[in-house]
This record gives C-alpha cells, structure tokens and sequence, in this order.
C-alpha cells in the first residue's frame, strides 16, 4: 500500500465510509433520511458511544478494557438499588454512582499497575465477571424500576422536543476527552505508552500513574453509560450491557484506533460509532434479520483491522527503505 494511500485512509478513511453508507441507505430507503429516524441513530448510539470513548484510551496505550459493559450494567443496579431504597437525592445518587464506577477502573488499573498482572486482559476480564456477579446480588436477579424524573431526562429527554438529551451529553464528553488526548501533557503521555511503554518510562513518564487514570476514566465513562441507559429504560436491570464492551471496542477500531497502540482519536471513534450505529439502523429499515446484522457488523471489524495492519506494513516496509 502507497505512503500517500496509507496515510489518507488513515486521516479519512472511516469518514469516507460513513458518508457511502449514509448514501446507500438513502437510495435504499425513503425513511433513513426523516429527522426522526436521524433522531433515534443518534439516541441509540450515545449509550455505545460512551463506553466506545472510555475504552479508546486503554487501546492508545496497547491494552483492553473488558470489563466496561459489566460495570454499565453494576453501575445502574447500583443507582437503582439506592434510589429504591434509600431517600437519596437524584443527583446525589448520580454522582456516587460515577464515583463507584471510576473507583472499579482504578482496581482495574491497580491489578495491573501494583499485582503486575501481565495484560489488561486479565484484569478486567476479572472484574468483567465480578461487576456482573455484584448487580446479580444486589438485584436479586430481577428488575428495579421506577426512577426519578431527573434520571430519566438524562435517558430519554429532548430539547425542544427533538434533539435527545443523550446526544447532547456525548458532544460534550467527546469535546473534554479531545481536549484532554490533544492539549495536555496526559494525553501525550497516553500515546506515548502506546507507541512504546519502556520508551516512555525512561523519558520521565509515570506509566503506572497514567495507566490507573486511564482505567478510572473508562470505569467513569461506563457508570455514565449506565446512567443514561437506566434513565432511557427507567430501570436497572443486572444483565444491561452484556456485550456491550464488544460494540465500544468495535466502534473504536472501525473509527481507526489501532490495537498495537498508539493510534486513535476521540473524533474517528465517534465515526466509528456512528458506522455501526447507522448500519443497524439501515439494515433494520431494510428487514434484514438481528441475526444477519451481527454477521455484516462483525465482517466491517475485521475489514477495519485488516486496513491497519496493511498500513502499517506499508509504513515498515517505507522505514525500512530509508534506512
């Protein structure tokens, strides 16, 4: 693959493809383009968007998080369970319900930074299992229902009856983690870990310092996942999010996140997002099967992944001739 080629896929590439699907569906169906239909892909997409952001920055330093759909799901039991059973302010249980969760990231963070656990895979896989286990105990299994107006609205509101509340919270959450992975020290610190960990360490980087920041910021972005989806279903239910980690990993690498590491941005996830959220979208306006559509999603991750590493042979192989 050309330098030249390598490098607009990279810069456009998820874009390109998000317009020619926009496109398709358009000739293919009078209804994608309905400011309602628009409305509903950007409702469904917030609560993946979310998770999709939070677990972008595990993958910039070369790691995984697994255990983000879980702790959505822990986090809205959580809250639910207060709100039922406790006189707690709405906004009180709010804020501790995303307190809880950046604190099972910073476990997270610390089985790998302190028990030295060789991959995150392992950690969070871990707390994959101990999150869900915990919201099948504190539910007893089953639903707990009838949440405030206040949670709700963050689910399910408008503005001005159009434009969902959701959407809104994730244009504002992608505007700080844009700010934070382009302006400041923590964020070249991130992909400096990705483009090589020891490389970073001996410059002066505290890798263990940002590695646990990086993890209480998906553990945060995951218990706000389970806010607005507790508030979008006015439950909290212990199996919400189950999967849900593999959407946000595959919103991430579709937007042009590289699993080697030190490759992605806040805006191409977002793209990514918004590819598999419109593709569910059109396929549903066009009758194809649940079935078959986990099938086309799942084909569009491999594509991704299989542009990157061909891009990045392409870019070892040009290092290579001018050496």
């Amino acid at each position: 693959m050309d330098s030249r080629v390598s490098d607009f896929l990279r810069k456009f590439g998820s874009l390109i493809g998000l317009l020619l699907l926009c496109l398709s569906l358009t000739v293919l169906s009078d209804k994608f383009l309905g400011l309602k239909n628009l409305m509903n892909i950007l409702r469904q997409s917030s609560i993946t968007a979310l998770l999709a952001i939070g677990v972008l920055l595990p993958i910039l330093t070369g790691g995984i998080d697994l255990s983000v759909g879980s702790l959505q799901g822990f986090t809205m039991c959580f809250m639910a369970y207060m709100l039922a059973t406790t006189r707690l302010d709405s906004l009180l249980a709010i804020f501790l319900t995303l307190a809880v969760g950046a604190a099972m990231g910073l476990v997270n963070g610390l089985l790998l930074t302190k028990l030295r656990l060789p991959h995150p895979f392992i950690s969070t896989l871990g707390m994959q299992y101990v999150a869900r286990g915990i919201a099948l105990i504190i539910t007893d299994g089953m639903p707990i229902s009838g949440l405030p107006p206040e949670v709700r609205w963050l689910g399910s509101g408008d503005i001005y009856d159009t434009f969902p509340v959701s959407a809104i919270l994730v244009i504002v959450i992608c505007a700080v983690y844009y700010v934070i992975l382009n302006h400041t020290p923590f964020g070249r610190y991130v992909y400096a870990i990705g483009g090589s960990r020891e490389a970073a360490r001996l410059s002066g980087v505290n890798v263990d310092r940002v590695l646990n920041w990086v993890f209480v910021s998906a553990g945060f972005l995951s218990a706000l996942a389970g806010v607005v989806l507790a508030g979008r279903v006015n439950s909290g239910y212990p199996l919400a999010g189950d999967g849900a980690e593999l959407d946000g990993i595959a919103g991430a690498v579709i937007g042009g996140a590289s699993l080697f590491g030190g490759e992605g941005t806040v805006v191409g996830t977002m793209i990514g997002v918004l590819i598999m959220g419109v593709l569910r979208n059109g396929l549903n306006l066009l009758n194809v099967s649940s079935f078959w559509q986990k099938v086309v999603i799942g084909v569009v991750v491999i594509l991704a992944v299989w542009v990157d590493v061909l891009r990045r042979t392409s870019e070892y192989k040009a290092a290579a001739k001018r050496v």
